[in-house]
Protein backbone atom coordinates (compact mmCIF):
# COMPACT_ATOMS: atom_id res chain seq x y z
CA UNK A 1 0.00 0.00 0.00
CA UNK A 2 1.41 3.37 -1.10
CA UNK A 3 0.49 6.14 1.34
CA UNK A 4 0.67 9.68 -0.04
CA UNK A 5 -0.12 13.10 1.43
CA UNK A 6 -0.89 15.92 -0.99
CA UNK A 7 -0.49 19.34 0.62
CA UNK A 8 -1.03 22.85 -0.71
CA UNK A 9 -2.26 26.31 0.14
CA UNK A 10 -6.01 26.74 0.15
CA UNK A 11 -7.33 27.64 -3.29
CA UNK A 12 -4.28 26.38 -5.18
CA UNK A 13 -6.17 23.48 -6.79
CA UNK A 14 -4.97 20.80 -4.41
CA UNK A 15 -8.27 18.92 -4.16
CA UNK A 16 -8.85 19.12 -7.91
CA UNK A 17 -5.37 17.75 -8.50
CA UNK A 18 -5.80 15.00 -5.91
CA UNK A 19 -9.19 13.90 -7.24
CA UNK A 20 -7.91 13.72 -10.81
CA UNK A 21 -4.87 11.85 -9.57
CA UNK A 22 -7.18 9.35 -7.84
CA UNK A 23 -9.22 8.92 -11.02
CA UNK A 24 -6.11 8.46 -13.16
CA UNK A 25 -4.66 5.88 -10.75
CA UNK A 26 -8.01 4.08 -10.77
CA UNK A 27 -7.93 3.94 -14.56
CA UNK A 28 -4.54 2.24 -14.22
CA UNK A 29 -6.29 -0.56 -12.34
CA UNK A 30 -5.35 0.54 -8.83
CA UNK A 31 -7.75 0.69 -5.88
CA UNK A 32 -7.53 4.16 -4.36
CA UNK A 33 -8.81 5.58 -1.07
CA UNK A 34 -8.93 9.39 -0.97
CA UNK A 35 -9.25 10.98 2.45
CA UNK A 36 -10.16 14.67 2.53
CA UNK A 37 -8.51 16.45 5.47
CA UNK A 38 -10.05 19.88 5.06
CA UNK A 39 -12.89 21.28 7.22
CA UNK A 40 -14.72 22.27 4.01
CA UNK A 41 -15.16 18.54 3.28
CA UNK A 42 -15.14 19.04 -0.49
CA UNK A 43 -12.08 17.00 -1.46
CA UNK A 44 -13.99 14.12 -3.04
CA UNK A 45 -16.99 15.96 -4.52
CA UNK A 46 -15.88 15.29 -8.11
CA UNK A 47 -15.40 11.57 -7.49
CA UNK A 48 -18.78 10.74 -5.98
CA UNK A 49 -22.21 10.99 -7.59
CA UNK A 50 -23.55 13.33 -4.89
CA UNK A 51 -22.26 16.81 -4.13
CA UNK A 52 -21.21 15.99 -0.57
CA UNK A 53 -20.80 12.85 1.49
CA UNK A 54 -21.31 12.65 5.28
CA UNK A 55 -18.12 13.43 7.15
CA UNK A 56 -16.52 11.20 9.75
CA UNK A 57 -16.98 13.87 12.42
CA UNK A 58 -20.67 14.34 11.59
CA UNK A 59 -21.25 10.60 11.82
CA UNK A 60 -19.38 10.38 15.12
CA UNK A 61 -21.58 13.18 16.50
CA UNK A 62 -24.81 11.57 15.32
CA UNK A 63 -24.09 7.86 15.81
CA UNK A 64 -21.26 7.67 18.31
CA UNK A 65 -19.44 4.35 18.47
CA UNK A 66 -22.23 2.61 16.57
CA UNK A 67 -21.00 3.91 13.21
CA UNK A 68 -19.74 1.46 10.59
CA UNK A 69 -17.44 1.83 7.62
CA UNK A 70 -20.48 2.11 5.36
CA UNK A 71 -21.34 5.33 7.20
CA UNK A 72 -18.03 7.03 6.38
CA UNK A 73 -16.49 5.35 3.31
CA UNK A 74 -18.26 5.87 -0.01
CA UNK A 75 -17.58 4.41 -3.48
CA UNK A 76 -16.50 6.90 -6.12
CA UNK A 77 -15.38 6.87 -9.72
CA UNK A 78 -13.87 3.58 -10.87
CA UNK A 79 -11.99 1.89 -8.07
CA UNK A 80 -11.98 4.85 -5.71
CA UNK A 81 -13.26 5.02 -2.14
CA UNK A 82 -13.92 8.41 -0.60
CA UNK A 83 -13.73 9.71 2.97
CA UNK A 84 -14.17 13.24 4.31
CA UNK A 85 -12.78 13.89 7.79
CA UNK A 86 -14.84 17.03 8.25
CA UNK A 87 -14.38 19.74 10.84
CA UNK A 88 -16.05 21.60 13.69
CA UNK A 89 -18.69 24.28 13.35
CA UNK A 90 -16.95 27.44 12.05
CA UNK A 91 -15.63 29.47 14.95
CA UNK A 92 -15.98 26.58 17.39
CA UNK A 93 -13.37 23.91 17.99
CA UNK A 94 -10.14 22.95 16.26
CA UNK A 95 -10.06 21.63 12.69
CA UNK A 96 -6.80 19.82 13.38
CA UNK A 97 -8.42 17.86 16.19
CA UNK A 98 -11.16 16.88 13.76
CA UNK A 99 -8.60 15.25 11.51
CA UNK A 100 -7.10 13.37 14.45
CA UNK A 101 -10.53 12.08 15.52
CA UNK A 102 -11.33 10.97 11.97
CA UNK A 103 -8.04 9.10 11.58
CA UNK A 104 -8.51 7.36 14.89
CA UNK A 105 -12.00 6.26 13.85
CA UNK A 106 -10.75 4.86 10.54
CA UNK A 107 -8.15 2.87 12.44
CA UNK A 108 -10.68 1.64 15.01
CA UNK A 109 -12.89 0.34 12.21
CA UNK A 110 -9.92 -1.25 10.38
CA UNK A 111 -10.71 0.69 7.19
CA UNK A 112 -7.42 -0.05 5.46
CA UNK A 113 -7.62 -3.77 6.18
CA UNK A 114 -11.22 -3.90 5.01
CA UNK A 115 -10.83 -2.06 1.69
CA UNK A 116 -7.19 -3.00 1.00
CA UNK A 117 -6.39 0.03 -1.18
CA UNK A 118 -3.30 0.01 -3.37
CA UNK A 119 -2.92 3.75 -2.84
CA UNK A 120 -4.14 6.03 -0.03
CA UNK A 121 -4.23 9.74 -0.81
CA UNK A 122 -4.54 12.22 2.05
CA UNK A 123 -5.69 15.61 0.72
CA UNK A 124 -4.43 18.06 3.36
CA UNK A 125 -4.81 21.82 3.72
CA UNK A 126 -1.33 23.32 3.79
CA UNK A 127 -1.81 26.91 4.96
CA UNK A 128 -0.73 25.76 8.42
CA UNK A 129 1.22 22.67 9.39
CA UNK A 130 0.13 22.29 12.99
CA UNK A 131 -1.35 19.50 15.08
CA UNK A 132 -3.88 17.57 13.07
CA UNK A 133 -2.83 18.99 9.72
CA UNK A 134 0.65 17.59 10.31
CA UNK A 135 -0.74 14.23 11.44
CA UNK A 136 -0.40 12.48 8.04
CA UNK A 137 3.34 13.17 7.98
CA UNK A 138 4.22 12.77 11.66
CA UNK A 139 2.19 9.74 12.73
CA UNK A 140 3.17 7.33 10.00
CA UNK A 141 -0.02 7.59 7.98
CA UNK A 142 1.69 8.90 4.85
CA UNK A 143 5.10 7.84 3.58
CA UNK A 144 5.37 10.25 0.65
CA UNK A 145 4.53 13.96 0.41
CA UNK A 146 3.78 16.05 -2.66
CA UNK A 147 3.00 19.76 -2.55
CA UNK A 148 0.77 21.51 -5.07
CA UNK A 149 1.96 25.05 -5.75
CA UNK A 150 2.01 27.83 -8.31
CA UNK A 151 4.64 30.48 -8.85
CA UNK A 152 2.77 32.93 -6.64
CA UNK A 153 4.55 34.12 -3.52
CA UNK A 154 2.04 32.95 -0.90
CA UNK A 155 1.69 29.55 -2.53
CA UNK A 156 5.46 29.06 -2.49
CA UNK A 157 5.64 30.35 1.07
CA UNK A 158 3.19 27.65 2.15
CA UNK A 159 5.07 25.05 0.12
CA UNK A 160 8.32 25.99 1.84
CA UNK A 161 6.70 25.68 5.28
CA UNK A 162 5.41 22.22 4.40
CA UNK A 163 8.79 21.15 3.01
CA UNK A 164 10.47 22.32 6.23
CA UNK A 165 7.99 20.37 8.34
CA UNK A 166 8.46 17.23 6.25
CA UNK A 167 12.24 17.55 6.55
CA UNK A 168 11.94 17.89 10.33
CA UNK A 169 9.65 14.88 10.69
CA UNK A 170 11.70 12.93 8.16
CA UNK A 171 14.62 12.89 10.56
CA UNK A 172 12.42 10.80 12.85
CA UNK A 173 11.64 8.25 10.17
CA UNK A 174 8.32 9.66 9.01
CA UNK A 175 7.21 10.76 5.53
CA UNK A 176 9.62 12.14 2.97
CA UNK A 177 9.22 14.99 0.50
CA UNK A 178 8.93 13.68 -3.07
CA UNK A 179 8.39 16.88 -5.01
CA UNK A 180 6.29 19.80 -6.14
CA UNK A 181 3.34 19.71 -8.52
CA UNK A 182 3.26 23.00 -10.40
CA UNK A 183 -0.37 23.97 -10.96
CA UNK A 184 0.24 26.78 -13.43
CA UNK A 185 -1.35 30.20 -13.04
CA UNK A 186 0.37 31.56 -16.16
CA UNK A 187 2.35 34.20 -14.32
CA UNK A 188 5.56 35.49 -15.88
CA UNK A 189 8.55 33.13 -15.61
CA UNK A 190 6.48 30.78 -13.46
CA UNK A 191 8.37 27.59 -14.27
CA UNK A 192 11.74 29.21 -13.55
CA UNK A 193 10.46 30.68 -10.27
CA UNK A 194 9.18 27.33 -9.04
CA UNK A 195 12.30 25.52 -10.25
CA UNK A 196 14.47 27.84 -8.16
CA UNK A 197 12.18 27.31 -5.18
CA UNK A 198 12.40 23.54 -5.62
CA UNK A 199 16.19 23.71 -5.52
CA UNK A 200 16.05 25.78 -2.33
CA UNK A 201 13.68 23.21 -0.81
CA UNK A 202 16.04 20.42 -1.92
CA UNK A 203 13.32 18.79 -3.99
CA UNK A 204 12.10 18.73 -7.60
CA UNK A 205 9.11 19.50 -9.81
CA UNK A 206 7.31 16.21 -10.39
CA UNK A 207 4.91 17.55 -13.03
CA UNK A 208 3.92 20.86 -14.57
CA UNK A 209 0.15 21.04 -14.94
CA UNK A 210 -0.93 23.62 -17.54
CA UNK A 211 -3.83 25.97 -16.94
CA UNK A 212 -6.88 24.69 -18.80
CA UNK A 213 -10.55 25.50 -19.10
CA UNK A 214 -11.22 21.75 -19.16
CA UNK A 215 -10.86 21.68 -15.37
CA UNK A 216 -13.74 24.07 -14.77
CA UNK A 217 -15.81 22.47 -17.53
CA UNK A 218 -15.46 19.07 -15.86
CA UNK A 219 -16.16 20.45 -12.38
CA UNK A 220 -19.34 22.08 -13.65
CA UNK A 221 -20.61 18.52 -14.22
CA UNK A 222 -19.30 17.42 -10.76
CA UNK A 223 -16.73 15.17 -12.36
CA UNK A 224 -12.97 14.99 -12.71
CA UNK A 225 -11.37 15.82 -16.05
CA UNK A 226 -10.26 12.18 -16.27
CA UNK A 227 -13.90 11.04 -16.17
CA UNK A 228 -15.66 13.87 -18.00
CA UNK A 229 -13.08 14.56 -20.73
CA UNK A 230 -10.93 11.42 -20.95
CA UNK A 231 -9.54 12.22 -24.40
CA UNK A 232 -8.57 15.82 -23.58
CA UNK A 233 -4.99 17.03 -23.31
CA UNK A 234 -5.61 17.86 -19.66
CA UNK A 235 -6.69 14.30 -18.89
CA UNK A 236 -3.43 13.13 -20.48
CA UNK A 237 -1.53 15.46 -18.17
CA UNK A 238 -3.27 13.97 -15.14
CA UNK A 239 -2.41 10.47 -16.33
CA UNK A 240 1.22 11.56 -16.71
CA UNK A 241 1.06 12.97 -13.19
CA UNK A 242 -0.17 9.60 -11.90
CA UNK A 243 2.76 7.81 -13.56
CA UNK A 244 5.26 10.35 -12.26
CA UNK A 245 3.88 10.10 -8.71
CA UNK A 246 4.15 6.31 -8.72
CA UNK A 247 7.71 6.51 -10.04
CA UNK A 248 8.66 9.08 -7.39
CA UNK A 249 7.29 6.80 -4.69
CA UNK A 250 9.52 4.01 -5.93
Amino acid sequence: MIKIAVYGKGGIGKSTTTSNLSAALSDMGLKVMQIGCDPKADSTKNLVSTERIPTVLDQIKSKGKSISLDDIVFPGYGKTFCVEAGGPTPGIGCAGRGIIAAFEELERLHAYEQYEPDVVLYDVLGDVVCGGFAMPIRNGYAEHVFVVTSGEMMSLYAANNIASAVKSFGRRGYARMEGLILNSRNIENEEQIVQRAAVEMETKIVKIMPRSGDVQAAENTRKTVVEALPESDMAKHYRELAKNVLEACG
